[in-house]
């Protein structure tokens, strides 16, 4: 057989125990850094095929690094395994996390041949916290060549527009008072929400494209009848590079501080987690996914076309300024539900899914090995980071 196929062959093998792992994690959402089922199921699919696992890395205990083999090229793959709060897994970490593992089952088949070295890594906390960000600055990427893994979309897109984003609590202090007895004694804090809520909104109308907001108010006090004393709102903004977002992080800043001047309350933000950066995916990588995922009858109509990429923000984008990477979008079944939505949740664990699992899995396999195999890529590769 050829390498494709022994590849192929390999994860063919373990469909049921990729399957069965996707199930696991989709049964057990759970909030990021706190994956403790879903990572502990991940790195022992990996150990029950034959990697040697060390858990517990970069000071996170949800993350891990799973190896086999022992050759000059260093390729990862990427599983993701957290959740989101209310709607579970509504981003299908379930399937990354099986499709990587099944990659790096099928790559493991033929790394003797390739002198390759296989890397799993278990990366907590994708949706908001930043787990390869962790891993990042704890060096479990300096020395990996390439990096990979697929997400589940409702369309097939070899790659999306990945924005900077950072993620932050606003905190606002008053003082409460009886709503009706002596409101003027009071300092609303909910009012100071609300002022910057309407300057953020007329902001919108002057931000450049690329540029987002959005946010919630995780507290808004606890009765009508009482001055909120406290409240805190929970945003998000986005924009095309870090350069983009520090700029609209000053504006928006702004906002909240005339919330804080306009009701006499104190303001705080405190940032949460990594800021996560704009993506550059490696041209060369891609064009060999696309062919592979092309020879398993995926289809990329879209891209062809010309269709404005979907926009999303994603921590593997901070990975992909330190290592060759790709993160393409693998289709799923969703009879029109998207991300984050809870049909698309029930969509994550159907035949459809299934397959996305095993498909990517062998899209990612076939990608690597091409990798090895194509000389120039290698050669380049191999360059960036000393045996």
């Amino acid at each position: 057989m050829s390498l494709h196929e022994r590849a192929d062959a390999a994860i063919e093998a373990r469909r049921q125990d990729l399957v069965s792992l996707s199930r696991t994690v989709h049964a057990n959402p759970e909030m990021g850094y706190e994956e403790f089922i879903s990572s502990a199921a991940t790195s022992a699919a990996a150990e029950a095929a034959g990697f040697t696992v060390e858990r517990g890395i970069a000071n996170r205990p949800t993350a891990f690094r799973a190896t086999a083999g022992s050759g000059s090229l260093r390729i990862a793959l990427c599983a993701e395994f957290d959740a989101l709060p209310d709607v579970g897994h509504a981003c299908g970490h379930n399937i990354i996390a099986a499709s990587s593992v099944g990659a790096a089952i099928g790559l493991a088949a033929v790394a003797d041949d390739l002198d390759l070295e296989v890397i799993l890594l278990g990366t907590p906390s994708e949706e908001g916290g930043g787990g390869k960000i962790d891993l990042i600055n704890a060096g479990y990427f300096d020395d990996v060549h390439a990096a990979m893994m697929i997400h589940p979309w409702p369309t097939e897109r070899l790659e999306a527009t990945c924005l900077a984003v950072d993620h932050f609590d606003v905190t606002y202090t008053g003082k409460d008072a009886h709503a009706s007895a002596a409101p003027w004694e009071g300092r609303n804090a909910l009012d100071a929400v609300t002022v910057a809520n309407v300057a953020i909104a007329l902001l919108r109308q002057q931000l450049p494209p690329g540029d987002q907001i959005h946010g919630i108010i995780a507290e808004g006090g606890s009765a009508a009848n009482i001055i909120p004393a406290r409240t805190v709102a929970r945003f998000m903004c986005r924009s095309v590079t870090a350069e983009r977002l520090a700029a609209l992080r000053t504006r928006v800043n702004a906002c909240f501080t005339a919330g804080a001047l306009a009701t006499g309350c104190e303001v705080t933000i405190e940032d949460l987690g990594h800021q996560f950066s704009h993506m550059v995916s490696d041209r060369d990588l891609l064009a060999h996914y696309r062919r592979e995922a092309e020879s398993l009858g995926r289809r990329f109509d879209l891209d062809d076309e010309g269709a404005p990429l979907p926009t999303i923000s994603t921590d593997m984008a901070n990975v992909s300024l330190v290592v060759p990477s790709i993160h393409p979008l693998l289709r799923i079944e969703t009879h029109g539900a998207v991300n984050h939505q809870p049909e698309f949740t029930a969509a994550c664990i159907t035949p459809s899914a299934d397959t996305a699992i095993v498909d990517g899995a062998r899209a990612l396999a076939r990608t690597a090995i091409d990798a090895a195999t194509d000389e120039p890529l290698r050669a380049r590769l191999l360059a960036r980071v000393s045996s």
